[in-house]
């Protein structure tokens, strides 16, 4: 029998944290615990070599059957006979623990503790076991919980391999407690890393972890209790004399622990916290002596990342992810891209900048933010702020209006004169006043201007033909920074009518339009490169219907069959030379497409193909796209009409301005989507030399594969080009990636000190409506469709599309939805918009919606009232 089948505990304080695989996550953490001098109950581990010994042979012919052979293995398990030499050496580290001792019994799998599962209450726990036959049988049961349907579905859902998992055992000693819990270092509800977060009952702690009884509730902060909570706790959880626990009645009006035991435990995992250096879940015992015991610590794995924050105080972000619609973590390359972009731009438009990023960029593990703390203490942001966050994502508006009563952010009364130096100096810079009288008086020649601008961008870009590896490095950024931002730069001014406008519009127009009228006015704005975009993949789909073989071919093909024709110049004439034509233009496009590292439309056609294809199959069904969007464009012009006739009986002249400037917000609105229609098109010139490099270092063994180098910002390539060897950087960051790409929620604002400030804001419903925020006018009953993923989602005519957020990415699938809901967003942001051209009634800023919200559920959207009925 080898010794590495059952060690004690504090051996393994070297052997746990070096190799989690023999001892599992709960255990290597014990170990650790009792290393570093934390008090932790003695015991020992049987580790996953005794597991492998015993039960592999078991379990072989059943995994390929799970989930439906769960139930076989747990019976195999819990029935199996130990090899003697196993079983003594269990017996002789349960006699060293002293005589018959009361042991717990816990397991420990080896994909435990994980970035992004915690795998807390899959695998069994059992208390007070008594005598070696009882220890043995807790053993062989503790190794059957692996392979519980919970556990089985669990892994499942987190996409970890069953043969990869193990399981190891730990027994310590019970602590006879008089009281237990768990504590978490950092606030779990809010994520503030300053308070500790303490559930409480008397007795065992298996009360509070199972959730059997309401605990003792503390929040500590810096020394303070915060806030306490005494729980109902009709019941505590006691070791019965013999073995085993039972659940005793008592009196639960008194509180479990005092105050000064409360501090004590946020002091203990303040001290664990740093041990580890991350916020832990702590699981803990008092005994009758009043000493206080770790029986488990593991990560927080729900927390969200917080920014290194290089100066001091409280600080305040804005979510850049959010604003773009982005739901998932920006590639490191990505990020260097967009930070080297807007701290040219930002020079281009006269405002000053040093360094390689702008000085209020912040950054956590592929989340973008930008630090608003400013807009907080000045009367101007404090003012201004809370209106322009509500027309691009409506509910920041009311999350940063909940800080300013906060005495940390207290407002600063004096004149933020380098504020108003900075915008002077924009204004001076970039003409706006004059541009702004130039774009009124000829829209027509703006936006001529405007979208020459993005002919000399392409032309720019493609003069460049770098041969090296070094040269397309440089071909890379210099696109990004002499090429386009100076030209996207002078798209703005050119926009400032449509801002002014936009904001007027409603108060020119008074009581002579409601605000259902108004957003008729926007539907089937021209000159929109998205919407144009849009239906033009809607015009090959018709094209592809039109022919009964066509139309079958895209009925019957996979979406990946479709893709590989396209490439052999396989397709029907029409079809392919169609999408030659598509992705000649708009092949740069794509999903998150702000982030360099996602692939391109161009690389991945798959995508398009599918779109085409979901189009042709629901194109029979009376849905017109390109109908309904030319009806938009005359119900607006009609409507237009109308409310000037209105105008005109009152005041002719009021009439008169009022109809000048909804025509020049048609003109006009159109050029919102350029400026980052040419940013993309800059990222992807970039993506594209970026990837020759990546081939480059591939090929010799400097990096693992070309894709790579999108997890290296533009320093690390030149240095790996010079000879560094990063592949371990790059390793750690791939995994952070796919760590985060598993998380669903991100917060629109967020504090340095972790805390979410919308976790503390009520959720709002009225009679049963999810409340957000109109964004598109009009009253739509349909299926909701719940989508995380616009890539290969299907949307049948009428179906509600309820995402997270939207880009230009998403909007093909506009043409055929009836509806929109969307968690993120404002009536000015990009969803809002498209949806109010397509004419579609859209809801945004609806919390939570895509988990409140069952897919193939029937949902009303009342884009007026922006409220979601679920019916």
């Amino acid at each position: 029998m080898s010794t590495l089948e059952v060690q004690t505990l504090l051996d393994l304080g070297e052997i746990g944290a070096q190799d989690g695989e023999l001892v599992g996550g709960k255990a290597a953490n014990l170990g650790e615990l009792l290393a570093a001098g934390f008090r932790v109950p003695p015991g020992f581990c049987i580790s996953t070599r005794a597991y492998d010994e015993v039960c592999r042979e078991l379990t072989g012919d059943l995994l390929d059957r799970l989930p439906g052979s769960a139930a076989e293995i747990r019976s195999r398990l819990a029935g199996a006979e130990l090899p003697a030499g196993l079983a003594a050496a269990i017996a002789a580290a349960y006699a060293e623990l002293g005589p018959d001792v009361p042991v717990a019994v816990r397991s420990s799998a080896t994909a435990e503790d994980l970035p992004h599962a915690s795998f807390a209450g899959q695998q069994d726990t059992y208390l007070n076991v008594v005598g070696e036959a009882a220890l043995l049988d807790a053993v062989r049961r503790c190794w059957s919980s692996l392979w519980t349907e919970r556990a089985v579905t669990y892994r499942a859902a987190n996409g970890i391999d069953h043969r990869a998992v193990r399981l190891a055992v730990v027994v310590q000693r019970m602590v006879d407690a008089t009281a237990a819990g768990v504590l978490f270092t950092a606030n779990p509800v809010t994520g503030c890393r300053t308070e500790a977060v303490i559930d409480a009952n008397t007795g065992l702690g298996e009360s509070v972890v199972s959730g059997a009884v309401t605990p003792d509730h503390f929040v500590v902060e810096s020394g303070r209790i915060t806030a306490r909570r005494l729980g109902d706790k009709p019941t505590s959880i006691r070791s019965k004399p013999g073995g085993g626990t039972e659940s005793v009645v008592q009196q639960g009006n008194h509180p479990s622990i005092t105050d000064d035991q409360a501090r004590s435990l946020a002091a203990l995992g303040a001290d664990v916290a740093r041990h580890y250096g991350t916020p832990q879940d702590i699981e803990w015992a008092i005994d009758g002596d009043g000493t206080l015991w770790l029986t488990q610590s593991r990560p927080i794995t729900t927390l969200f990342p917080v920014p290194a924050e290089p100066l001091g105080g409280l600080h305040v972000y804005l979510s850049i992810n959010v604003a773009q619609g982005v739901y998932r973590p920006i590639t490191p390359m990505g990020g260097a891209t967009l930070a080297l972009m807007f701290t040219h731009l930002m020079r281009n438009l006269g405002i000053p900048t040093d360094g390689p990023q702008p000085k209020l960029w912040r950054q956590a593990d592929g989340w973008l933010f930008a630090d608003i703390t400013g807009m907080t203490r000045s009367r101007i942001g404090r003012a201004v702020a809370p209106q322009v966050f509500a027309m691009a994502e409506a509910r920041t508006g009311k999350v940063f209006e909940s800080l300013l009563d906060d005495p940390r952010l207290p407002l600063d009364p004096k004149v933020p004169w380098p504020l108003v130096r900075r915008l002077a100096g924009i204004v001076a810079h970039t003409k706006a006043p004059i541009e702004l009288a130039r774009t009124l008086w000829s829209p027509k020649r703006a936006r001529e201007q405007a979208f020459g601008l993005v002919r000399e961008i392409r032309a720019g870009l493609a003069r460049t033909n770098p041969s090296s590896a070094g040269e397309r490095l440089a071909a890379a950024q210099q696109g990004l920074v002499e090429v386009a931002a100076p030209r996207i730069a002078r798209i703005p001014p050119r926009m400032l009518p449509i801002l002014v406008l936009s904001r007027l519009l409603p108060r020119l127009l008074g009581t002579a339009a409601t605000a259902e009228e108004v957003q008729i006015l926007l539907r089937g704005i021209p000159h929109n490169v998205t919407t144009e975009m849009d239906l033009e993949l809607w015009g090959i789909a018709q094209l592809a219907r039109q022919n009964p073989e066509t139309a079958r071919l895209f009925g019957d093909s996979a979406v990946d069959e479709l893709a590989e024709r396209y490439r052999s110049r396989t397709l029907p004439e029409k079809i392919q030379s169609g999408l030659d034509v598509f992705l000649d233009r708009d092949g740069h496009r794509t999903v998150a497409e702000i982030d360099i590292g996602v692939p391109r439309w161009s690389e991945d056609p798959a995508h398009v193909l599918g779109l085409i294809a979901n189009y042709v199959q629901t194109g029979d069904s009376g849905h017109a796209a390109d109908e309904l969007y030319l009806r938009g464009a005359q119900e607006a012009e009609r409507m237009a009409a109308e409310i000037v006739s209105r105008l005109r009986r009152k005041s002719p002249l009021r009439a008169r301005v009022a109809g000048f400037a909804v025509d020049r917000v048609r003109q006009l609105a159109g050029l919102r989507e350029l400026p980052k229609y040419c940013l993309v098109l800059a990222i992807a010139n970039a993506r594209r030399h970026l990837l020759a490099v990546g081939r480059e270092l591939a090929s010799t063994g400097r990096l693992a594969q070309a894709d790579d180098v999108f997890f290296l910002d533009y320093q690390e390539v030149s240095e790996v080009l010079a000879g560094a060897d990063h592949r371990q950087l790059v390793a750690q960051r791939r995994e952070t990636h796919e760590r985060e790409l598993r998380r669903r929620h991100v917060p629109r604002v967020l504090l340095s000190d972790g805390t979410e400030p919308e976790a503390t804001l009520p959720a709002e419903a009225v009679d049963g409506h999810l409340v957000g925020t109109s964004a598109s006018a009009g009253t739509v009953t349909g299926t909701a469709r719940v989508v995380h993923d616009p890539v290969r989602a299907r949307l049948a005519p009428g179906e509600i599309l309820v995402a997270p957020s939207t880009d230009p990415g998403w909007t093909p699938l506009f043409l055929t939805a009836g509806g929109l809901v969307m968690e993120m967003g404002g009536p000015n942001s990009h969803g809002a918009t498209v949806a109010r051209e397509y004419g579609i009634p859209a809801v945004v800023g609806v919390p939570d919606a895509t988990n409140r919200i069952v897919d193939g559920r029937q949902i009303t959207v009342h884009g007026s009232a922006g409220t979601v009925e679920i019916t």
